[in-house]
């Protein structure tokens, strides 16, 4: 069509046929971004870093990457002075000083600074474990945690102790190992004069600089990672007082506070148990409770009594034995006001005045108020008798009458 309104629809026509892209028919604005957008498809990188080789879609991309070979990081905070290779980089960081939580989980209502973090915490609510080991076909809900538990099979141990040279397979162990205090200390604090392990978060603790605020309290804080800590504790406090429960157990409907409670809670269920003893190879729910178990293979004792001398591993243990000595009885019975050394003690007790026997036979039906009792029952019915005298080899279902019984051969 010779009109110039032929000619406008023409060249429109031809502009729209080149927006679209011919692999996925998504449309752009411009050519230049089609372009673009068509190297996904291709696979073409022809922007080069002349430093490691590496090939990138766009130029803006190669621009960003040499940072890191040249250190270059244009992007600072204002309120710390950090800076930051990308600006997206620093957009992020900056929630840390002003607790924006842009990205809500549309199940319980909490906030996150980073869509990526939102995602990660929408798994506790679905379950949903997409990186699986090869080995085991064990589940887990982020990579890094997948790479951990891969350590158990292979053996390798990628954390070392800097002063004594031990090897551990988690971050989590080097961080609660203690070195003995006669090792050397290879750093000195020049304000204090202190033998230092771990010199950088000692001198944070000499300087008054606090460069990030809690925006419900003002409290300053010396690290980003200590100030959401800070900032988790506030919104678990204030749970306390109203018992919001936001996270619910999927197969018991039991409510918590935190996700992390509910992720630890979940393995009662799942039989999960993901951290690993390197000595023995039990597994636990906990770390804490692994760090507890890992004493008893190094004899560790970090907890003594002033009065005897004798060492514990758990300083719980030692609160309780210290009682031996002051004859402390802080647990008191509501209802005949027997004091007791520990609350588990107690425990024992109260049901004397229920009658209350929870503990049930499988095969008969008996109650038992402990469960040590219905353990000893159960004997009866399958003949187990695991205490043996070693000088006849006779066997009894308690170890009580073990005793009696050995008091023939003397």
């Amino acid at each position: 069509m010779a009109t110039s309104d032929g000619i406008i629809k023409i060249s429109n026509s031809r502009i729209r046929e080149e927006q679209i892209s011919q692999g996925c028919e998504t449309c752009f604005k411009s050519s230049v971004e089609l372009k673009s957008h068509q190297r996904v498809h291709a696979d073409e990188r022809p922007f080069r870093c002349s430093h490691c080789g590496t090939g990138f879609r766009q130029s803006s991309e190669l621009i960003a990457h040499q940072r890191v070979h040249t250190g270059e990081r244009p992007f600072t905070c204002s309120r710390c002075g950090k800076g930051f290779i990308q600006s997206s980089n620093l957009l992020r960081h900056q929630r840390v000083h002003t607790g924006e939580r842009p990205f809500t989980c549309s199940e319980c209502g909490k906030g996150f600074s980073q869509s990526s973090d939102l995602l990660l915490h929408q798994r506790v609510h679905t379950g949903e474990r997409p990186f699986t080991c090869s080995e085991c076909g064990k589940g887990f809900s982020q990579s890094s945690s997948l790479l951990r538990h891969q350590q158990v099979h292979n053996g390798e141990k990628l954390y070392t102790c800097c002063v004594c040279g031990q090897g551990f397979s988690q971050s989590s162990n080097l961080a609660g190992h203690k070195c003995s205090p006669n090792r050397e200390k290879p750093w000195k604090c020049g304000d204090c004069g202190k033998g230092l392990n771990y010199m950088e978060r000692h001198r944070c603790s000499q300087t008054a600089e606090r460069p990030f605020i809690c925006s419900e309290c003002g409290k300053g804080i010396i690290r980003s990672s200590y100030l959401l800590k800070h900032q988790r504790e506030l919104m678990s406090q204030q749970r306390v007082h109203t018992d919001e429960r936001p996270f619910s157990c999927s197969h018991c409907g039991t409510g918590f506070r935190r996700s992390s409670h509910l992720t630890v809670h979940q393995r009662i269920h799942t039989g999960e148990k993901p951290f690993i003893c390197s000595n023995c190879g039990k597994g636990f729910t906990q770390s804490s409770i692994l760090l507890r178990h890992q004493h008893g293979h190094t004899g560790e004792r970090h907890f003594t009594c002033s009065e005897c001398g004798k060492g514990f591993t758990d300083s719980s243990h030692l609160l309780t034995h210290q009682r031996v000595h002051s004859e402390e009885r802080p647990f008191q019975c509501p209802d005949c006001g027997k004091c007791y050394k520990s609350s588990g003690d107690l425990v024992s007790h109260q049901p004397v005045h229920t009658d209350e026997r929870p503990f049930r036979c499988s095969h008969c039906g008996t109650g038992f108020r402990r469960s040590a009792n219905l353990i000893s029952h159960q004997r009866v019915h399958t003949g187990e008798r695991p205490f043996t005298c070693f000088e006849c080899g006779k066997g009894f279902t308690q170890s009580s009458n073990l005793l009696r019984h050995q008091q023939v051969h003397k």
